[in-house]
């Protein structure tokens, strides 16, 4: 059924056209919405129509016209007409089937949602999705990808609405949701829009939510497939750079699959290959201990490419300070990190730990 914003909308334009006032009432009796207040004055007359209903579907007495309002030949509301002259019945027919119009606008949208939400989660055979979108003039063969946005506190719910209204959904750009923290765009590429061009789209997303919603989010999205039927895979690989920019890349705004790097290949590991591999770096469990003050050293000296004099000006310690904060890792791991092959053992391995403590909570 129609919602009572969609449908005070529409009396009231039949108001604005016609000059009746109007209402509409539920096919039980209950009022759902009118232009004036003496409009639910009608209520006997609208309860002794329907009682006729099944006969006929509209009626003119004393200057109340009442139509029927059919959704699939069943009848979904009756709308009032209360007015004088011979325009009447024209007015109530022409509102009830811009009325009835709506449903089926209304019902085909959430026929193609429901469509695109069981598509995304692969509930549907391959025959079901070929005729399916054929039935709802979906392109089939259409270059697309998939985009999913979080906010940053799960109670904002402006953001699948503002999704709405920037994009005009029809048979190509789709803005669904599968859960409550989670919206969805399934947005359809020209043949000239590569990875820059996707970047770009996500970066405007978050700007616009950030300046129209007020509202923070990051945004992730899968590679660019051809067909319909890979959506699902696209929609899998946003999802996952989410997941994976929660654990390693937690300042990102925007996530790429396809730029996920060693992030994704350790998430994809088994935690019994993870936990060998550190009780292999940190014997005894080290990975545990390290200060603060440790770990900032130490990404800075890998930010810096290993350079200790730079590390040692950005940190504004003396080389020796940097050199003692250095060694006491190494004493910690038997890992020398101003050693190349070390530095990558400890940074890998902390990667692991952190994907580790994060399956665990």
């Amino acid at each position: 059924m129609l919602s009572n914003q969609i449908l005070h909308k529409a009396v009231q334009d039949i108001k604005d056209i016609t000059g009746y006032e109007c209402a509409v009432w539920e096919v039980q009796g209950v009022c759902l919405v009118l232009t004036s207040e003496k409009m639910a004055e009608c209520g006997a007359a609208v309860a002794a129509f329907r009682e006729r209903a099944e006969v006929i579907r509209e009626e003119i007495q004393n200057g109340i016209g009442m139509f029927l309002v059919y959704d699939d030949d069943e009848p979904a509301y009756v709308l009032v007409l209360k007015g004088e002259g011979p325009q009447l019945q024209m007015a109530g027919r022409m509102g009830a089937s811009q009325i009835s119009n709506l449903l089926f606008a209304y019902k085909e949208r959430m026929d193609k949602n429901r469509f695109i939400q069981n598509l995304l989660l692969d509930n549907l055979l391959l025959v079901d999705i070929y005729n399916q979108a054929k039935k709802m003039k979906i392109p089939v063969e259409c270059r697309r990808a998939v985009f999913v946005v979080e906010p940053k506190n799960e109670g904002d719910s402006l953001v699948l609405e503002t999704l709405k209204g920037l994009y005009a959904v029809g048979t190509k750009d789709f803005v669904t949701a599968v859960d409550e923290g989670h919206s969805i765009i399934v947005k359809s590429l020209q043949t000239t829009d590569g990875y820059p061009q996707m970047y770009q789209m996500a970066r405007e997303l978050v700007d616009t939510l950030n300046a129209e919603a007020m509202v923070s989010v990051r945004v992730a999205y899968g590679t660019i497939v051809d067909e319909l039927k890979d959506v699902s895979k696209s929609y899998k690989e946003a999802d996952m750079a989410l997941e994976v920019g929660r654990v390693f890349y937690t300042e990102k705004k925007i996530l790429a699959y396809n730029e996920l790097g060693i992030g994704r290949l350790i998430h994809q590991l088994p935690t019994s290959l993870c936990d060998m591999f550190l009780n292999e770096v940190f014997e005894g469990g080290s990975v545990g201990r390290f200060e603060e003050e440790e770990l900032t050293t130490v990404y800075t000296f890998f930010d810096n490419n290993l350079n200790i004099s730079e590390t040692a000006r950005k940190l504004y310690i003396h080389r020796n300070t940097l050199v003692y904060r250095l060694e006491k890792i190494q004493k910690k791991t038997g890992l020398d990190v101003r050693v190349f092959d070390d530095a990558l053992t400890f940074k890998i391995a902390m990667m692991v730990a952190d994907h580790m403590r994060y399956m665990k909570d």
